[in-house]
């Protein structure tokens, strides 16, 4: 018997759609079906709206949403715009092997993003910008909980904590800092010494003798985004979430700040209000209606092994923050990631780049290294849509029937439930839980 989404696989539209009103319930097409417009169509449908999903791609979640980290991370809710990054970068300039990699042909391409994203890193900014994060990544991981209670559903996922770890007590203290900034919002955490860290996770003894400590964060989460995406998209197909795959938008048609439809590789679409979800690709859309969003593609690797034959693997996933690197088990499988590349839409992969991931988790568990030369890793890289001041881009806009949930960057799975909500609730009417303000497009 074939599942909800393979029958709504099948669906074409060629014209446009419409919606007999009742109520405040509407018509909403969502543009862009990864981790964040999948669960926009969700809350959309729970809250009573006929929903419409478009992607370009053949099924949800196949691009950024695709291989990612992995990790529910309020902890990680820093932006990545720190005090001091401008050093980073410049220090870093064209190192191939570096985490933080900026390419020289994109300088041209990143005067106004770039001086903006130096401008929130001053300490003001970025501590303010922490607390958004924190307090929406918060918010959101307690909208996931409720999901998976109400449905049952699972997605290689365990409620194990996450590991901060740290080879360097300035670094530590840093971090430190950014938590008790958190904590405000609600992230709670741990500081803990070498010797406590590894009696946390016993996968970490063969470099204890490196390690001067480690933040846990005991309700941080893991579990795979893609298989979160396509499940949580059968959930909604069965609800009544028409799922369009393979229907890029051309164009926005508006006129008198109002989009009147859409023009897709299937024709023409209208609905009663429209909201963009596509990652990396939104500003491009927003441009045809007059809308600049500060968002900037910023490339990331992952690489994914079988577990099964690794006998020290870790019961808690962990990040190396100094090599921007984080590692899980999903379900059956090592998934490894990390590394920021401002090299624009290029979707090339690197495999030097992605062979590093590797390599840099290897020095946190030498005895995986043993593993991965009998299994050759799937490497895999996406665009995370970053905005220059960190968080993300949130509600309503001056088109008045076009709304955003874009622009989350390193935190889109983190942020998914929760801005999905946020967002649902903005095009309902109704008031969120959280400000929104601080999320809105017109902050800038």
């Amino acid at each position: 018997m074939d599942t909800p989404l393979e029958d709504a696989l099948r669906f074409v539209v060629t014209g446009a759609a419409s919606l007999q009103h009742q109520g405040v319930f509407m018509h909403v097409i969502v543009i862009g079906a990864g981790v964040i417009g999948t669960t926009t169509a969700w809350y959309l449908n729970r809250l009573g709206h006929d929903v419409t999903l478009l992607d370009r791609a053949g099924r949800p979640g196949e691009e950024t949403s695709f291989a990612n980290g992995g990790l529910l991370h309020a902890s990680h809710a820093e932006p990545w715009n720190a005090p001091g990054v401008l050093w980073q970068l410049l220090r870093w300039l064209g190192r191939e092997d570096s985490p933080l990699l900026l390419r020289p042909a994109q300088i041209p391409r990143l005067t106004r993003w770039g001086l903006g994203f130096l401008r929130y890193s001053r300490r003001r900014h970025f501590d303010r910008n922490i607390r958004l994060n924190a307090a929406l990544a918060v918010y959101s991981l307690r909208m996931l909980r409720e999901l998976r209670r109400d449905t049952g559903l699972r997605y290689d996922d365990r409620q194990s904590g996450i590991l901060k770890i740290f080879r360097d007590q300035a670094a530590m203290d840093k971090a430190r800092h950014a938590s008790t900034v958190m904590d405000e919002a609600g992230v709670r955490y741990s500081v803990i010494d070498g010797r406590h860290t590894v009696a946390l996770e016993p996968a970490l003894a063969d470099v204890a003798h490196e390690l001067v400590g480690a933040i846990y964060y005991p309700d941080d989460e893991s579990g795979d985004a893609c298989l979160f995406t396509q499940r949580l998209a059968e959930l909604a197909c069965g609800s009544g979430v028409r799922f369009l795959p393979e229907t890029g938008v051309r164009r926005l048609k508006i006129n008198d700040d109002r989009i009147l439809g859409l023009e897709t590789d299937r024709g023409h679409m209208s609905a009663d209000a429209y909201v963009l979800a596509a990652g990396s690709y939104s500003p491009r859309l927003a441009r045809q209606v007059g809308l600049r969003l500060p968002i900037y593609p910023v490339k990331g690797y992952s690489a994914t092994l079988p577990a099964d034959g690794w006998n020290n693997q870790p019961a808690i996933p962990v990040i190396d923050d100094a090599n921007k690197v984080v590692m899980a088990i999903l379900g059956n499988r090592v998934r490894m990631a990390g590394t920021a590349e401002f090299a624009g839409y290029d979707l090339s992969l690197s495999e030097k780049r992605a062979h590093g991931v590797v390599r840099q988790v290897i020095k946190t568990f030498p005895s995986l290294r043993q593993h991965a030369e009998h299994h050759r890793p799937d490497y895999w890289c996406g665009l995370r849509p970053m905005t220059m001041d960190g968080p993300p881009i949130l509600g309503p806009t001056a088109v008045e029937n076009l709304y955003l949930n874009c622009g989350a960057g390193h935190l889109g799975w983190t942020f998914a439930c929760g801005a999905a909500r946020l967002v649902a609730d903005a095009v309902s009417g109704r008031e969120p839980e959280l400000d929104i303000a601080g999320y809105a497009l017109d902050r800038y």
